[in-house]
């Protein structure tokens, strides 16, 4: 069952504003941070202090146990404005949940997710001004929880923060991707921590796709780990392949996230009348359907990236090229932007006020 908290968040505001230094129009995820950050302590087996409080350095001690076996796992989601102005998040509740299947996964102990959510309304209310307006364009929310009890050994910890902060961030590709088929390297393996949302789970990946960028690609098309045939994700994205008109995406066998975008973007295609099939997906088959002219458009889903459409793979010496035109990889882009603002009515119940 998952906790329940209901204590009030303690706000402490800032003094004055840093919004006004920030050109919010001309903006790269990650590189400015938001006025505030919310911060709650687990100590004594329950979470306590939920609060409010203008962003700081945090006193860590170097015996921070996520320092040395890795307790530590985030979230990822944007918040826009709508048409009056309101503040807006794009289901909040299912982050909630997929953050604490992570702090299952990862011995940690689950957060309220009724105070998740609460506590990222009332976070993004007060950093409403830090919205950018631009098509594309949203404030990056970042949770996370991490152990800090200082220890040294290996086992569970028993005290953690849980900490929202913030970056506006404009569209996180301005073009198509190329991706690398790697063939060394693997991101996860089933019954590993790579349906969770583990730091460590980017660690991992950080060198092949610096040896991936060298050879002139843009991210890695992840692989099984036994046989290096399955596709599982790209970078930090799921991934859709529409072959013949039907949209194929990776069934979640154990060691692929769970995309919240993913999610959405299959209620969409189905909505439209698209057929989408879970299922695992081999390299052989997108070589063939490429062969064939079947292979119709590709594209990676995320919190960060929104739509990435994809423009080739590479695979050993072969390179696979897409069509030039993704009306469809379009139209879905096109569209969660929409409904996100607020330009089109939202049919899934999926937009939450933070008011």
């Amino acid at each position: 069952m998952t906790e329940r908290m209901t204590s009030e968040i303690k706000i402490t505001k800032v003094t004055q504003s840093r919004v006004s230094e920030v050109n919010l129009e001309n903006i790269t995820m990650g590189t400015n941070f938001t006025d505030y950050m919310f911060i709650c302590d687990y100590e004594n087996g329950e979470w306590q202090n939920p609060r409010i409080e203008p962003l700081a350095l945090i006193p860590t001690h170097p015996a921070a146990m996520a320092l040395h076996y890795g307790q530590a796992i985030f979230e990822g989601m944007k918040a826009t404005l709508g048409k009056d102005g309101t503040p807006l998040l794009f289901r909040p509740e299912e982050n909630a949940k997929r953050m604490n299947f992570s702090a299952d996964r990862m011995g940690m102990p689950l957060f309220p997710e009724d105070l998740f959510v609460e506590a990222l309304k009332q976070f993004t209310a007060l950093e409403k001004n830090w919205i950018p307006t631009s098509t594309g364009s949203a404030l990056y929310l970042r949770p996370f929880m991490y152990a800090d009890e200082a220890f040294i050994g290996m086992r569970a910890a028993t005290s953690f923060k849980f900490i929202v902060m913030a970056s506006p961030a404009g569209p996180f590709f301005s073009r198509k991707i190329k991706l690398y088929a790697e063939k060394k390297y693997v991101r996860a393996v089933n019954g590993g921590t790579g349906e969770a949302k583990a730091a460590g789970n980017y660690a991992a990946a950080i060198r092949p796709t610096e040896y991936a960028k060298a050879k002139g690609f843009d991210q890695v098309l992840w692989l099984d780990a036994q046989d290096f045939e399955y596709i599982q994700e790209v970078g930090t994205m799921n991934i859709f392949f529409k072959i013949d008109g039907k949209f194929i995406t990776p069934s979640l066998t154990g060691s692929i996230l769970s995309g919240i975008t993913r999610m959405s973007v299959i209620d969409l295609l189905r909505s439209k009348g698209f057929e989408v099939i879970e299922r695992p997906i081999k390299m052989s088959e997108i070589i063939e359907a490429s062969q064939n002219g079947t292979l119709e458009e590709a594209f990676g889903t995320g919190t960060a990236v929104g739509i990435a459409m994809v423009e080739e793979i590479g695979n050993n010496d072969l390179s696979i090229k897409f069509p030039e035109a993704n009306p469809v990889s379009v139209m879905v882009n096109d569209t969660l932007n929409a409904i996100k603002v607020q330009d089109v009515k939202d049919e899934f119940g999926w937009i939450v006020e933070a008011k």
